[in-house]
């Protein structure tokens, strides 16, 4: 029995569940795809209804398919973020069967079969998801879930039952003192996210900041990554706020801000809370000279959002299609851009990149050990030394990704332009930003 993509939107509750419907992402050879422009629900392979027992590692290597689990945010507080991450999956999914022929391990071709769950966005949702792709549809390996704390959930759940995880959106320093084995992460670390844009705005004179963040794991890093550049790079921290996650309005913090007068404005959330700093900045006449923000600003979803009130503010970037990355599978950054676009159509986000960049990376490890067993591919991974279309990849002991910058956009006339660092750059920071009444 088959389950038609478009019956998917009866799904999340159902799969939230411990008695869950088994249901896997399948893509072996040709692929059958729902890509509907202008559709608002994720365009993905066929779905097929398994009601039969759940086979083990051992019967999956017999008949020359690697299975992987993810638990990922359809629905929910993350689900635009979520999508990206799913079709960066996709991507490499569908490169990986259909193009490079299945990954070679020992001169053997295997398959990939995807299993993929809606976490909802919830960290108790993805613990009991990921639990069952290991226990009970018997993944080989996990890609992770978007976001620090459901990283955080799931990984404990990877490492319990000694399983793989590779993950590129969960960028919380946090997870990697744990101590765990398994883990591992190939985006920049969240305390590093907003030193190229503190370090440039010094340089245009800036003189102070103030921050505000989330109080969950995620934002907190960024935030305490920001006071650490804002002391390195001569900047007064006038002030730092924490406000709940899912919160609804920010106008407090940002009246109390708008008092301080700082030149640079450091907002550490997701996308939802850029859109909030963006509009309450401006209804209260808050003036700072720079807005740097995380998530939102290099989306191209937040011009759309806010339209033109989105010029002049600067976000951390994990990646964008006009760096200088490239490798032998994806190619250049822009023409795995171009390849994402053509199947999605929307270009990539950083977040999509690095999802397909996770992907491949537990894909090379792999091939690199030669086998399917956890110590080989985890000391394959901790072996990595590689260069992507991404960027850099090289694991430290931690799991954390020990080379990879992180870069700087800026919104201009409309464009997600990078900004920094330098030799990344295609166009000069405007600083300072004009008042709202001069926009």
């Amino acid at each position: 029995m088959k389950t038609k993509i478009n019956e998917l939107a009866t799904l999340p509750n159902r799969l939230g569940i411990l008695n869950m419907t088994r249901l896997r992402m399948l893509v072996l050879g040709l692929v059958v795809l729902a890509a509907l422009a202008g559709c608002a629900r994720l365009p993905t392979p066929e779905v097929r209804e398994d009601v039969s027992s759940a086979t083990s590692t051992e019967d999956g290597a017999a008949a020359n398919v690697i299975r992987i689990g993810a638990a990922v945010s359809e629905t929910g507080k993350y689900s635009r973020e979520g999508r990206d991450t799913r079709q960066g999956y996709g991507t490499w999914l569908e490169w990986v069967n259909n193009e490079y022929g299945g990954i070679d391990v020992a001169g053997k071709r295997y398959q990939v079969e995807l299993v993929m769950y809606d976490d909802e966005g919830d960290p108790d949702t993805v613990a009991r998801l990921v639990e069952h792709l290991i226990s009970e549809d018997r993944v080989d390996f996990l890609l992770g879930p978007y976001s620090s704390s459901l990283t955080q959930s799931a990984s404990a759940i990877s490492e319990k039952y000694d399983k793989i995880m590779v993950e590129g959106n969960g960028a919380s320093e946090s997870l990697f003192e744990r101590g765990f084995r398994n883990l591992f992460a190939v985006l920049t670390p969240a305390g590093n996210y907003t030193q190229s844009a503190l370090k440039m705005l010094a340089e245009q004179g800036a003189k102070s900041v103030a921050i505000a963040y989330e109080d969950t794991a995620f934002p907190t890093s960024v935030a305490e990554g920001a006071q650490r550049w804002a002391e390195t790079y001569g900047l007064e921290v006038l002030g730092v706020e924490t406000y709940p996650r899912d919160v609804a309005d920010v106008s407090g913090i940002m009246a109390k801000f708008k008092e301080a007068e700082p030149d640079v404005f450091v907002g550490g959330g997701h996308f939802n809370d850029a859109i909030l700093f963006i509009r309450s900045a401006k209804e209260l006449d808050f003036n700072p000279k720079a807005m740097v923000i995380t998530v939102g600003p290099s989306n191209p979803k937040l011009v759309q959002e806010v339209g033109a009130d989105a010029e002049y503010v600067i976000g951390p970037t994990q990646w964008e299609a006009s760096m200088g990355y490239a490798d032998e599978h994806f190619g250049t950054a822009a023409e795995y851009a171009a390849r994402y676009e053509a199947r999605w159509g929307e270009p990539p986000t950083y977040q999509a990149a690095e999802s397909t960049a996770t992907a491949l990376a537990l894909h090379l490890a792999i091939e690199a050990a030669g086998a399917l067993d956890t110590d080989s591919v985890r000391t394959a991974l901790l072996d990595m030394d590689i260069v992507t279309f991404y960027g850099p990849i090289n694991f430290d002991d931690t799991g954390k990704n020990a080379s990879k910058p992180m870069g700087a956009i800026q919104v201009q006339d409309g464009e997600i332009l990078v900004v920094a660092p330098g030799h990344a750059a295609v166009s000069e920071l405007r600083y300072p930003a004009p008042a709202w009444k001069d926009r």
